[in-house]
């Protein structure tokens, strides 16, 4: 579902929740074409029962996955948010170093921070990572691992060392969000469910065919308008509904120049 994540919201949605529904509203009219209304009629009490199993089976599946992404957002915004607190962190430490070791930790580290934002959140979009942004990660530890030489083991040494940890395994936490939550096969039982609990309805049989039609549009609007909940969730770092690096950015703004 990466292409629809890409799109805008809106036309995300009129693809996803509009084309589907005016779909569906049409879904009764043809199934009366072909099978009577007495034969519909007929099955209405059994199809009741059944379509309220199918019902509650795909509304636990998809409130499964509405939670599911909308943790995964969340834990991605709070990984940006503490990669951003280890880079503070850094900034602040390095007023301990020498002043050259303090100058190259903070020219280090403002390459790293601004290859994130300008290179690895457009490769976010896709999943992926910047391998500059990753070089310039590197050069950050080449630069702390000779100040520490320096130092000899010294306690501002040590907590530099730590906030680099934390801003490693914060990025890596990122790059992980930025694949994206639902599992293909899961995709796949979410849409086919989707289809079939919708299709469902075009089995009942009601004297007003109109309201029939329109009463499967308004189930199939609900439906895949939480779909699309799922969609606009499921990759924190793409489409409109997106974690941005605005924190590491005020980082950098406020820092860099100190």
């Amino acid at each position: 579902m990466l292409f629809l994540t890409r799109e805008p919201l809106w036309l995300s949605g009129l693809f996803l929740v509009g084309l589907t529904s005016v779909l569906a509203c049409f879904g009764p009219l043809i199934v009366r074409r072909f099978v009577a209304l007495e034969k519909l009629t007929t099955n209405n009490e059994v199809a009741g029962f059944k379509f309220a199993t199918v019902g509650v089976l795909y509304a636990v599946l998809l409130a499964f996955a509405i939670i599911l992404v909308w943790e995964k957002y969340a834990d991605a915004d709070d990984t940006v948010e503490k990669e951003a607190g280890a880079a503070a962190a850094l900034y602040h430490i390095s007023s301990g170093l020498e002043s050259n070791e303090a100058s190259a930790l903070k020219i280090a580290l403002t390459a790293y921070l601004r290859s994130a934002v300008s290179n690895e959140w457009p490769a976010m979009e896709g999943g992926g990572e910047s391998k500059k942004t990753h070089t310039a990660l590197e050069a950050l530890y080449n630069t702390v691992s000779m100040s520490a030489k320096s130092q000899g083991g010294s306690p501002v040494a040590s907590e530099v060392f730590r906030q680099i940890d934390d801003l490693t395994q914060a990025r890596r936490a990122r790059l992980e969000a930025a694949e994206g939550a639902v599992p293909g096969v899961v995709w796949a039982v979410l849409l086919v469910g989707a289809v079939l609990t919708i299709s469902f309805t075009f089995f009942f049989g009601t004297i007003n065919l109109r309201a029939q039609m329109l009463m499967t549009a308004l189930l199939s609007v609900l439906i895949f308008s939480e779909l699309l909940v799922v969609v606009a969730l499921d990759r924190p770092f793409s489409g409109t509904v997106k974690v941005t690096p605005d924190a590491i950015v005020e980082v950098v703004r406020d820092h860099a120049g100190s």
